[in-house]
């Protein structure tokens, strides 16, 4: 098979390696020098290390024999240095990474030319678009691309202070944060890249300085850092990051790798590693089907896109992450170090506990103490977060587990602190269907039970408004034949298929809010110790948040929070004990509540008395498609809790207990509600 690569970066060439080494006749023609390259030093992985070798030793040995190997992570904060151990990171000049390729490709024979353009695909059986994420190549041909900038502003200096450790630095000035993500790779020089959102980079000017005076204002700006060391540039021009993502990868006989295909975010550093195990993958598929190009090239796909999705979604996390640091100034050193290692979702309070115990005691000690107000003993032995108590709303639950079971007792006695009826209606005409409870004289019980099992419980009052008048069985949403008038903000109905609601009046609400106060004084009579409101989920008092919900003209329209503000002024006027709030916080669809309005409204239910928001997204209407992957409301948490400065419940599938300890012990959440799967045991 004739195969003609275009692009001479690392996945290009790889690639031409793996493919004559398989027999192929492979031609690579690269744009630039060959000594040309954007950036400085490329990190590895273990994992892709190992692939690597399986791959081709001989590149593997003078690639491994050329590294720079550490495994620690320093995070300068608040004038601490923290650094947590048993991270392996290895890293190489990307110069010396393109010369080792180069080399082995002219060993084998590969047809190498530089200094060429090439515009459009050339005759061959194979084309592979390997020119990176600007790729000209991919431009001929519909991959349904697109390409959109991720994060914060950026740029890409060398220095000639060899670190000892990947660094991250947190610089607070008078024109806002900037931070820097910098390693080693190679004995004289190490990477140091410096990042900051694009307000501050306006506010400091450097979108109106040269590329030397950009330099010269990070050196003083990282003095400290730096000591007696320098920046180095090499086209060190403040960038933007591009997100590139493709439908798909392949048109006919050409194929796109590496970042022509794909990119993630640099702050996970794994741009290179993905271009590089894309070649092992696509020259694999080859093997597979030899004589078939359609069908290796739909092989590699299947097998690529998985992986790259799930690399692009931490990246992305990762990204984000790092544009709304500043939000997060107001945590501990130790946890902040914990959220900031573990912000991708790849790293965990378990992982971290095997990489570095020290590190782990540290925090488990200064959580344990800060949750229980004792003196902080620095690595004393403590449980993890998961086990630490909560003073919340002048009450204490012995953990920050919260469990909503049919049966609150039995989950009490399984260890929950605060056990969480399903939804309660305030009145008949609020239920969800017939099935759906009210409060009455029959939960208080119930609730000594489990006050018998040490746990506090909870109550969730609400009106279902349009989402209201349901069957209990045949699934979600279907209306009842013979059903009850509805009420919402707007008469929209919640499904073509629902029925119509009313536009509640001024009547229906001062009736709605008596019917709210009324139920959080029978809550209170049947010893409930916690009284969460519903304002999630597509229900009534949520339906007054949304624009897509609410389409009045009066008072109620014009400030969505004003009627579901007075129901919560009114029942903290008669509620005694902790006021939590459910919040539907970003809708999750076009037009709807975005996730800063959202952060705003659990802002101002904190000024009304709310003790804890329960951090809710989507459902606001029938098309809106949350995304349920395992812990996906996390992200939310953290910004509401750390933003707002509000504590926060959340769920999203939260099934085993290093998710809890990561999530609480990190300061993404105060409490979690644990969906454990069943024990083998419990099962038929």
């Amino acid at each position: 098979m004739r195969v003609s690569v275009v692009g001479g970066g690392p996945s290009g060439l790889y690639l031409a390696v793996l493919l004559r080494k398989a027999g192929h006749d492979v031609s690579v023609v690269e744009r630039n020098a060959p000594d040309a390259t954007f950036g400085w030093g490329v990190v590895f992985s273990e994992e892709t290390l190992g692939a690597l070798r399986d791959a081709d030793y001989a590149t593997y040995l003078e690639i491994t024999d050329s590294f720079a190997r550490w495994t620690s992570i320093d995070i300068h904060y608040r004038g601490e240095v923290l650094r947590s151990s048993g991270h392996t990171f290895s890293a190489i000049k990307r110069t010396h990474l393109l010369a080792i390729l180069q080399n082995r490709c002219r060993e084998l024979g590969v047809s190498l030319e530089f200094g060429t353009e090439v515009a459009s695909a050339e005759s061959a059986d194979l084309v592979v678009a390997a020119d990176g994420a600007n790729s000209t190549l991919r431009r001929g041909a519909d991959f349904g691309t697109t390409s959109t900038p991720q994060g914060c502003k950026y740029v890409w200096f060398g220095t000639d202070l060899v670190l000892d450790a990947f660094t991250f630095v947190f610089k607070d000035t008078e024109h806002g944060l900037f931070q820097v993500h910098a390693y080693p790779f190679d004995e004289h020089t190490s990477t140091w890249i410096v990042e900051t959102t694009e307000p501050t980079w306006r506010r400091a000017g450097l979108d109106r300085m040269s590329e030397e005076d950009s330099m010269a204002f990070c050196q003083a700006l990282f003095a400290e850092e730096l000591g007696s060391h320098r920046l180095m540039s090499n086209k060190s021009i403040w960038l933007d990051f591009p997100l590139v993502r493709n439908e798909t990868w392949h048109r006919g006989n050409l194929v796109l790798i590496g970042d022509s295909a794909h990119t993630a975010h640099f702050s996970i550093g794994s741009g290179t590693k993905l271009a590089m195990e894309d070649a092992i993958a696509l020259a694999n598929a080859f093997v597979r089907h030899p004589s078939d190009v359609e069908a290796a090239l739909v092989d590699y796909e299947l097998e690529r896109q998985p992986v790259v999705e799930r690399f692009q979604q931490a990246a992305g996390d990762s990204a984000a992450y790092f544009g709304r640091v500043r939000n997060h100034l107001k945590l501990a050193p130790i946890q902040f170090a914990a959220n900031l290692l573990t912000r991708s979702g790849r790293i965990s309070h378990a992982n971290l506990t095997q990489r570095d115990p020290a590190f782990m005691r540290v925090l488990d000690s200064w959580f344990s103490a800060h949750a229980s107000g004792a003196p902080l003993v620095p690595g004393a032995v403590a449980p993890p977060p998961m086990f630490a108590p909560l003073n919340l709303g002048g009450l204490t639950m012995r953990n920050r587990v919260v469990r909503s079971a049919p049966d609150l007792a039995e989950a009490a006695r399984a260890g929950a602190g605060l056990v969480l009826t399903g939804f309660v209606a305030v009145a008949e005409n609020g239920r969800v269907s017939p099935a759906t409870p009210l409060l009455d004289d029959a939960w208080a019980a119930a609730v000594k039970e489990v006050h018998d099992a040490g746990a506090l419980a909870g109550v969730r009052l609400g009106h279902a408004g349009r989402r209201g008048a349901t069957r209990a069985d045949g699934g979600v949403d279907v209306p009842l034949r013979d059903g009850w008038p509805l009420l919402s903000a707007s008469p929209l109905p919640y499904t073509p298929f629902s029925a119509v609601p009313a536009e509640a009046s001024d009547a229906d609400l001062t009736r709605v809010r008596s019917d709210f106060t009324s139920a959080a004084e029978r809550a209170r009579d049947a010893g409930f110790d916690v009284l969460e409101l519903d304002l999630a989920d597509g229900h009534l008092l949520a339906s007054f948040l949304s624009p897509l919900t609410n389409r009045r003209s009066d008072e109620y329209g014009a400030e969505p929070l004003r009627y579901p503000l007075s129901v919560v002024d009114a029942v903290r006027a008669v509620w005694p004990g902790l006021l939590a709030a459910r919040l539907t916080v970003t809708d999750l669809a076009r037009g709807g509540t975005t996730v800063e309005q959202g952060i705003a409204y659990a802002r101002a239910l904190a000024d009304h008395g709310v003790d804890l928001v329960h951090v809710r997204a989507g459902h606001t209407t029938a098309t809106s498609r949350p995304e349920y992957r395992r812990g996906h409301l996390t992200t939310l948490s953290d910004r509401v809790r750390n933003e707002a400065g509000v504590p926060t419940l959340v769920g999203g599938y939260l099934t085993t207990p290093d998710e809890v300890n990561t999530v609480v012990g990190a300061g993404r959440a105060d409490l979690c509600l644990f969906e454990p799967a069943p024990s083998p045991l419990e099962q038929p």
